[in-house]
């Protein structure tokens, strides 16, 4: 069993959110409301600084406010950050069948291992795969690859849990089930509906009809 972390293992938008207004305030800007930020949270420093300076990759002050953003978050990256209601039992019925369960997300690892250390999952995942840890991120299927690896299942007994059209992309790609979680961010890739995951659901312990 594997998860993607932003929205869909933990609500990391407040903290995510927080670290958006410290840029805007730095720069002389009025705070935006964290439900407006909060969509765009599955696609880190791109998509919040797309909804919080009207910010794409190839603009010019991108780099400085990403770095700047960055930093923010770094010093502030579990105050608000908690795992979704129902998580937290979800991965003690995992731990109590024996079934391994790990991390695959696009945040890098220096982010990732302090976020899942704040939130006491560190030592219980089976794997962890950051954004850098492969050497192609979401929606390549590299990061599914290995996490299957470090597990020694063959990716089609993997199933893979997600909030973004990239993660059910990957899934297919790596040859895995995978299911889309509606209680997450979503980002901007239209309906989640049209994404053709294995499985649509509403609440983490749903995760337990699939295995």
């Amino acid at each position: 069993m594997l998860f993607d972390l932003d929205g869909t293992l933990a609500d990391t938008a407040p903290d995510l959110a927080r670290a958006l207004n410290r840029v805007r305030a730095a720069h002389r800007l009025a705070p935006i409301p964290a439900a407006i930020a909060r969509p765009y949270a599955s696609s880190g420093a791109r998509g919040l600084l797309k909804v919080g300076f009207g910010l794409a990759p190839e603009d010019e002050r991108y780099e400085a406010l990403k770095l700047q953003f960055l930093d923010f978050y770094a010093a502030g990256i579990c105050i608000d950050t908690r795992l979704f209601d129902g998580m937290a039992e979800l991965l003690a019925q995992l731990d109590r069948d024996r079934v391994p369960w790990g991390v695959v997300t696009n945040k890098a690892e220096r982010f990732t291992f302090p976020l899942l250390q704040g939130l006491h999952l560190d030592e219980r995942a089976a794997c962890v795969v950051g954004g850098d840890t492969a050497a192609r991120a979401k929606p390549h299927p590299d990061p599914l690859l290995h996490a299957a690896a470090a597990l020694q299942l063959p990716p089609s007994a993997c199933l893979y849990v997600g909030d973004d059209l990239r993660d059910v992309q990957a899934a297919r790609a790596a040859g895995m089930r995978v299911i889309a979680v509606k209680y997450g961010y979503l980002g901007d890739g239209g309906s989640i509906e049209s994404w053709r995951a294995d499985a649509i659901i509403d609440h983490p312990r749903e995760v337990l009809d699939y295995l």
